[in-house]
């Protein structure tokens, strides 16, 4: 364990144990990262490490990365290789935790590596059928399989948090996701969130559903040939970047909602970063509060005239 000096203030989450489930890259990376910098030890799952590559095909991003990342912000990070669609693997890593530490206080369920199977403007009888399975099995069947399996721990200690990741919350989910299958994946954890609401807020646990916005993910970066200093030069490709948001920000609202004592008032809600951020004051890596759900709700798809400066 990683020994506190007893002159600086502990940080808020020191002592708590998290597991982020697809800590790759993305927003699960810097979620990792940001549950560290508030003082937690975190096990950073996934499938990419340093001796393998998954499905995705991203060999520059690894969970060690990860790992190495949060005990650099400050926690302590741990890596797990981990297939989350494998219930034995899943078993094996709670297990671990369970010896390791004895608790689980934040689950953040960030799987989905999907991306590169939706079939972008197909219907859903075009739609390859195992193409369209998969998706649900990395977006859907892996967060029932780590819930199933990590619950049991988290619950043993009140005050658990599980974090549901997807892409739009319920308000803006209600317009169709473009593919069959993608609108599926992307719905059902708004869905489970509710569900382990329910269920958890009977023994003092708190379950939500949380999205970023418009993601500058290090894929997002690659399509538009940018990087996180230059992002900018993309709006010339894309002038709804402009609204877009680190990983970092999607990471401190996890951090946010995680120390916050009265969490349990957001059980089983659709949240937003942008949303919390209003909320818990925090901001992105540029000191802005970007809420690109509420930007493409009311000026893309609602008419509203409004600069993009003004969801910032």
């Amino acid at each position: 364990m990683t020994k506190q000096n007893h002159d600086e203030p502990l940080k808020p989450l020191t002592g708590k144990i998290a597991l982020v489930a697809g800590a790759t890259r993305g927003a699960g990376r810097a979620i990792a990262v940001e549950l560290g910098a508030a003082g937690a030890t975190v096990y950073a799952t996934g499938r990419t490490t340093r001796t393998r590559v998954s499905e995705v095909g991203r060999p520059a991003e690894t969970i060690e990365e990860t790992a190495e990342l949060v005990t650099a912000a400050g926690g302590r990070g741990i890596a797990v290789p981990a297939d989350h669609l494998v219930p034995e693997q899943v078993r094996a890593l709670v297990a671990r935790i369970d010896e390791e530490h004895g608790r689980l206080d934040i689950l953040v369920n960030s799987l989905w590596g999907g991306d590169h199977l939706i079939p972008w403007g197909k219907k859903m009888w075009e739609t390859d059928l195992d193409q369209g399975l998969r998706m649900l099995e990395l977006g859907v069947r892996s967060h029932v399989i780590t819930s199933s399996c990590a619950l049991p721990l988290l619950i043993r200690n009140p005050g658990g948090l599980v974090v549901e990741m997807t892409d739009g919350t319920t308000e803006y989910n209600r317009r169709f996701r473009e593919n069959f299958y993608f609108d599926l994946a992307k719905n059902a954890p708004l869905r489970m969130a509710f569900a382990l609401g329910e269920d958890l807020k009977e023994v003092g646990g708190t379950a939500v559903a949380l999205s970023p916005g418009y993601l500058r993910s290090e894929m997002m970066l690659d399509i538009y040939g940018v990087t996180e200093e230059n992002w900018r030069d993309a709006l010339a490709k894309e002038p709804h970047f402009a609204v877009a948001e680190s990983p970092a920000y999607v990471g401190r609202a996890v951090a946010a909602l995680a120390a916050d004592p009265d969490r349990a008032r957001w059980n089983g809600q659709s949240l937003s970063s942008g949303q919390l951020a209003k909320v818990y004051g925090f901001t992105d890596t540029d000191g802005s509060r970007p809420d690109g759900w509420a930007y493409f709700i009311e000026v893309v798809h609602g008419g509203k005239d409004a600069p993009v400066e003004d969801y910032r």
